[in-house]
């Protein structure tokens, strides 16, 4: 009778609320886009109930419910230490142009987390991007060893390719990868084949794993990839706080930042502006057309991002350079400030920027190509040029700059940010899954 009650008591414990524990796994709390995607969607889940904690190599920012695993001296020093020895492989073998050594991950050294106490309290691990030497790919397959839910959001390809983010033009992923164009001297079993070799190893054995991609490109994409053909995939976007980007007084926004105020303003942001997948050279081109189809307007362009090797005085029109921004009540401010924002990216899964912008009421130009597609309307909220078309993207800009329904644009931005992309929806479509992935362990 007694074993029959507790028995009974062990059921019944089995399905009563609890709050759900769940580890956002990181390289970093700042710097990148996947970085800030995390952040926002711990946010987001905390403000839903559920007891989010986000683990990062190393803690950049004082933010609540951010765990950094390497914070002491010589975890930091070991930190760095796998960064330098990730890249060692890769720089022997790579192009001479350095931008591409940090486009290609062999995740051959990292650190082993699955005895840190916020992994072993988790109900459901969730990985993003882990690479510069965080996880290696042994520990990731130590991770899915736990046996517990796995959700692994893809913010770029790395995943399914044998170590390059962004594949271009290639799809060798398709198969095994191998004669890799980033490398020098590319081969059958080179550093890319056998990067696919170690991942096929870590698939084979992920039977509790969740599949999820920012975009429904990157989704398409990684179906017909070899490594994740067999997965079950789910789109489900990032999200973003729209009381914080939300529109501003343009004229006091532009009085503020010391922009003219009858200018028509086009900005332009990234990261890194000479990420050679943020366009810039198209950018440089698009302007050049618009020059010649609007020589007599006053247009000025605002720039924002690190800028180490670009003269922005090639432009064909006065430009303000505001350098790195992380505030985001400024990026709101300087958002608010500009009549469209451009996005020259020819590689990108869902970019931040231009959610950002558009949450903002800034109408946005962009290439019609990767996941872009998915936060611009043609017509409606922006403009998808032609893929590496700069007279197309001068097209857009011209449009948007001269258009009488430029409110209407402005407006219909907006209103896609808060229908798509909100908190509540986002935090929302990810509590289902967890629930759905928590619900063969606990049945």
């Amino acid at each position: 009778m007694k074993q029959s009650k507790v028995k009974f008591l062990y059921l019944v414990s089995l399905y009563l609320p609890r709050e759900m524990k769940v580890a956002l796994i990181n390289t970093s709390d700042a710097g990148g886009g996947a970085a800030e995607a995390c952040m926002r969607l711990l946010n987001a889940l905390r403000q839903h109930g559920i007891e989010a904690t986000m683990v990062v190599q190393e803690k950049r920012r004082q933010a609540e419910h951010v765990h950094g695993v390497n914070q002491s001296f010589f975890g930091k020093l070991k930190a760095r230490f796998n960064f330098l020895l990730e890249r060692i492989p890769y720089i022997l073998f790579d192009e001479r142009e350095k931008a591409v050594r940090f486009a290609f991950s062999t995740a051959n050294v990292g650190t082993d987390i699955t005895k840190d106490d916020v992994i072993k309290q988790a109900d459901v691990i969730h990985i993003h991007w882990t690479n510069s030497g965080f996880l290696s790919v042994q520990d990731l397959k130590k991770l899915l060893a736990l046996n517990k839910p796995v959700v692994w959001t893809l913010h770029d390809m790395w995943a399914f390719t044998g170590g390059c983010h962004y594949a271009g033009p290639c799809n060798h992923f398709k198969n095994q990868c191998g004669n890799c164009y980033f490398l020098r001297d590319p081969q059958d079993d080179d550093l890319s084949h056998s990067g696919w070799l170690r991942k096929s190893s870590l698939f084979e054995q992920a039977k509790n794993l969740s599949i999820v991609t920012c975009s429904h490109w990157l989704g398409e994409v990684a179906m017909k990839s070899s490594l994740l053909k067999g997965f079950m995939i789910e789109a489900i976007p990032n999200p973003i706080d729209t009381e914080v980007f939300s529109p501003k007084d343009k004229a006091a926004m532009r009085a503020k930042w010391k922009v003219t105020d009858s200018a028509k303003v086009i900005l332009f942001g990234a990261a890194n502006i000479n990420d050679r997948r943020k366009g810039i050279n198209f950018l440089v081109e698009a302007l050049d057309h618009l020059k010649a189809l609007s020589a007599d307007e006053r247009v000025e362009i605002v720039i924002f991002g690190k800028n180490k090797h670009f003269d922005t005085s090639t432009l064909p029109f006065p430009v303000h350079q505001l350098n790195t921004i992380t505030s985001p009540s400024d990026l709101a401010e300087i958002y608010s400030l500009a009549d469209v924002f451009i996005s020259p990216s020819v590689e990108d899964n869902l970019p931040n920027m231009i959610m950002e912008a558009m949450a903002c009421g800034t109408p946005v130009v962009a290439f019609n190509t990767g996941g872009i597609p998915d936060l611009v309307d043609h017509w409606t909220n922006g403009y998808l040029a032609e893929f590496k078309s700069s007279s197309d993207l001068a097209t857009g800009l011209q449009m948007l700059l001269n258009t009488h329904e430029w409110d209407k644009y402005s407006s219909a931005a907006r209103y896609k940010v808060k229908r798509v992309f909100n908190n509540e929806k986002v935090a929302g479509q990810y509590i289902s899954l967890y629930q759905s992935v928590l619900k063969p362990v606990n049945g």
